[in-house]
């Protein structure tokens, strides 16, 4: 990054800031410190456009600077001023009781920049001290299983509210620790999140092994701590009085140096040993869940198989109503079938009864007819066999020939009808009419 930092590795726009407040003339070149500001910050922001990156979040926790040690009477206005050349900022905060104050830049690399140019610039009188905020929203996750990743990680702890962050720490050669960082972007959803991974049990993975959410610890690995702010007490010099050695063997301070040499190595193999038996019990534990999986896994599938049975009984059961539907279904229509038959041969049957009644009542009449024709004719017959004796027994044997013809056209009629029926003998004829013939 100071490659990046060019001609103003001399912090020459601070100081020319400066002159500006203070009212002072042209710089070393005639120009006005109002317009080589102004050309320097334009060349710098358009120089850290590069320094954004594809897809990254901005103005975050991160990006956050704490800018104290700031003379009286500084305005917002200011302090945007002072930081116009990194680009938009956001979130100006100033205490000007206790003379410090908060600004937000767009990404983490502009900020980086901004506080290696600005950290101990002078400004009005003093000495600017530009660090990075704390992160009040920051979380550390710790037992997390191997195969997860930061998209994962982010995913997980997303329900809680909006993250800017989420990272898994791994060693120099790239392998999970087994321990992240989430950043949310407020600090009611990192307090939910611990709130919550704190009562429940928080998975994951399949591994059923919960993970651990604490809040983060702030650490500066960068600047560290400068002899400059040192607070310079009674007991600082007291400890400084003597420069770094090595303890004389058989002196005093070698005897104690010694002693507590012993304690810190016993504190070591206790930590170690704890380390060994709380590894062994985690082995243990896996041992057991493995165990546990396996028979859960048993019982699922006999609950599994159990079920199925139950099913198939019961696709059995439906199956047999369904046949035994099916069958009584049959049944029905026979039984539907043999009695419109007994029907229609009832019917048949009645019919033929009225037939065969309807031909004897015709027949009975036809035969009175045709006696009553036949007596007419005879008596007629009579008459002229008083008239002629010759002639009347011609007379009577023709009646006979038409009384046996007209005899065979009605047995012929009634056969034709379908009914069998004899020659009339004497009781079919009433009494009146035998006396007659």
């Amino acid at each position: 990054m100071q490659g990046n930092r060019g001609p103003q590795q001399h912090r020459g726009p601070n100081r020319q800031g400066e002159q500006m407040m203070m009212g002072e003339g042209p710089n070393s070149n005639g120009q006005q410190p109002e317009s080589v500001e102004k050309s320097v910050n334009e060349a710098l922001t358009l120089d850290l456009q590069s320094f954004r990156k594809p897809g990254e979040k901005t103005f975050t926790q991160r990006s956050r600077l704490f800018v104290g040690n700031l003379p009286a009477g500084v305005a917002e206005e200011d302090l945007e001023k002072l930081f116009a050349k990194y680009g938009k900022a956001s979130e100006i905060f100033i205490n000007k009781e206790r003379g410090f104050g908060f600004i937000r830049l767009e990404t983490r690399i502009i900020a980086e920049i901004a506080r290696a140019e600005l950290d101990d610039a002078p400004f009005r009188g003093r000495t600017l001290r530009v660090k990075f905020a704390t992160h009040g929203a920051a979380l550390t996750v710790k037992n997390l299983p191997d195969f997860v990743s930061n998209e994962l990680l982010e995913e997980a702890f997303a329900i809680f509210g909006q993250i800017e962050r989420a990272v898994i720490i791994v060693d120099d050669r790239g392998r999970p620790t087994g321990k992240g960082i989430v950043e949310y972007t407020s600090k009611p959803a990192a307090r939910k999140a611990l709130d919550k991974c704190g009562d429940g049990a928080y998975l994951l993975t399949t591994f059923p092994r919960p993970i651990t959410v604490e809040p983060m610890e702030q650490f500066d690995e960068e600047e560290g701590l400068p002899e400059k702010l040192i607070n310079k007490n009674q007991q600082y010099h007291k400890e400084r009085e003597q420069p770094p050695r090595f303890a004389q063997p058989g002196s005093f301070e070698y005897e104690y140096a010694m002693r507590w040499k012993a304690l810190m190595e016993m504190e070591k193999q206790q930590y170690e040993m704890v380390d060994r038996n709380m590894k062994e019990a985690q082995e243990k534990l896996e041992a057991e869940m493995e165990a546990a999986r396996h028979e859960h896994q048993v019982m699922l599938m006999r609950q599994d198989l159990l079920r199925r049975q139950e099913e198939l009984r019961r696709m059995e059961e439906l199956h047999s109503q369904e046949v035994q539907k099916r069958k009584q279904a049959e049944l029905r229509q026979e039984e539907e079938r043999r009695r419109r038959e007994e029907e229609m041969r009832m019917r048949n049957e009645e019919m033929m009864k009225r037939q065969q009644e309807g031909f004897r009542s015709s027949f009975g009449e036809t035969r009175e007819q045709d006696m009553r024709m036949h007596m007419g004719s005879h008596g007629m017959s009579m008459n002229r066999n008083s008239l002629g004796g010759s002639s009347g027994a011609v007379s009577t044997s023709s009646m006979a020939a038409e009384m046996t013809g007209a005899a065979n056209t009605s047995m012929q009629a009634g056969a034709q009808s379908g009914f069998t029926r004899s020659l009339p003998g004497s009781a079919d004829y009433p009494p009146n009419k035998q006396r007659r013939f």
